[in-house]
């Protein structure tokens, strides 16, 4: 019977795409249930391939294929809805991610993202192609060698930009401050991605950078604060510019290191599997050794999370530059054939309420510069170590001044006793 109504919905499509209009009351809600358009829609969307296939100069000798055709209608859909991170994909570009999030790939080494019709370099990652060459948050890409980008999607531009490792691709960019277009040359190269590298910046400070969140980068953050932990730090600076984010996962477990349990994110959609709150696992707790947080205009999505949530919670001093507002939450929805959507469904908070998308972190305080190998150059990382020592330092002049009262209270009391012993 099933099979009968969908036979007979197939039947008044195909009537519909020969000009026949004339169906019956029960065909027309058979159609209506597996049609995503109404039949005017769907009798523009024939006309259109029609007069495409019968005029367009070179139909006859390069014709598109059905998936390309129902794979661009799908995108335009998809378009419609205005939300850069709403987007659909095909299955050799979802193969494509999926090996990107394996942590090895063929490219120049950044994020990009798409903001006001713009397509923008979100953060070049740490010691790449593209961050030896120059690029820096916020360059609008504007044109990949001889091509214009300028409305084309953020995926579109990052199959452009990829290729084979050794080949050279040629980026365009218009960056805040400039007259003029900017140029860079770049080696393709593989991209192999340390989450992940650490060290002592003083006998007391360690250091601690994430260049992405992973499957097992909270693993690695656990190694790294033991082994900075035995060498003697007493505070720690967590170093989040220029990362451009991952997993919501691991950085709820990135953030249960540093938090004894309590609110992380929220995220609050339509749906209600888009409305959860994320709470920091006790049992991962590890340290309360006071801490700096660094933070730029690259620094987005999961990397946002950690700074709010241990801003919010009093856990940490923010330092650096305003983040880069990519506060929402995409879940893949795959289809039938090996394709899948990317839906934005919710959006973060964080602990006290605040809404990152399209708005950003403000640092407690403001360093303007950018990240330097030499330590000694980096105004940012010095100003967040200088926090560091800071707040352990008054931490423990109020610790030793309590222990002063608490020994004061002492001889106070045993004064007393002696007092009251005498007058008996």
């Amino acid at each position: 019977m099933k099979f009968k109504k969908i036979f007979i919905a197939f039947i008044a499509l195909i009537a519909l795409s020969s000009g026949a209009v004339y169906l019956s009351a029960a065909d027309m809600s058979d159609f209506d249930r597996i049609s995503p358009f109404d039949v005017r829609s769907l009798w523009l969307m024939r006309q259109v391939r029609y007069i495409i296939e019968s005029y367009q100069v070179d139909a006859d000798t390069k014709p598109a294929s059905e998936e390309d055709l129902l794979h661009g209608a799908m995108r335009g859909m998809v378009a419609a809805w205005k939300d850069p991170y709403t987007r659909f994909v095909s299955p050799s570009q979802l193969k494509n991610e999926e090996t990107e999030m394996e942590g090895r790939y063929g490219g120049l080494g950044m994020y990009v993202g798409e903001r006001g019709g713009q397509i923008l370099v979100i953060s070049p990652m740490e010691d790449s192609p593209a961050e030896r060459a120059g690029l820096k948050p916020k360059d609008q890409i504007v044109q990949v060698n001889d091509e214009s980008v300028v409305g084309w999607n953020s995926e579109q531009v990052v199959q452009k930009l990829r290729g084979e490792p050794g080949t050279k691709v040629t980026v365009w960019v218009v960056r805040d401050g400039e007259d003029k277009l900017l140029s860079f040359e770049i080696t393709r190269e593989i991209i192999k991605i340390e989450s992940v590298r650490y060290n002592m910046l003083s006998d007391d400070v360690g250091y601690i950078k994430l260049t992405q969140f992973k499957q097992k980068t909270d693993e690695d953050v656990r190694n790294a604060v033991r082994d900075v932990i035995k060498q003697g730090a007493k505070g720690l600076v967590l170093d989040l510019r220029n990362n451009g984010g991952g997993l919501l996962d691991s950085s709820v477990k990135i953030c249960s290191i540093f938090l004894n349990g309590g609110l992380v994110v929220e995220t609050k959609g339509r749906s209600e599997r888009a409305n959860e709150r994320y709470m920091a696992d006790k049992s991962r707790h590890m340290t309360d050794l006071p801490m700096a947080v660094l933070i730029n205009g690259g620094s987005a999505s999961a990397s946002e999370i950690v700074a709010g949530a241990l801003l919010d919670r009093n856990r940490a001093v923010l330092v650096g530059e305003k983040s880069f507002g990519k506060g929402s939450v995409q879940t893949l929805f795959p289809l039938t054939d090996g394709s899948g959507i990317y839906v934005t469904i919710a959006r973060y908070y964080t602990p006290s309420g605040r809404m990152i998308d399209h708005v950003g972190l403000s640092p407690d305080i403001e360093v303007k510069g950018e990240p330097n190998k030499d330590v000694s150059l980096d105004a940012q990382l010095q100003r967040a170590k200088a926090e560091v020592v800071k707040k352990y330092k008054s931490a423990a002049e109020s610790k030793n001044a309590k222990n002063i009262k608490n020994i004061k209270n002492i001889k106070n009391s045993s004064a007393k006793k002696i007092k009251r012993s005498k007058n008996v």
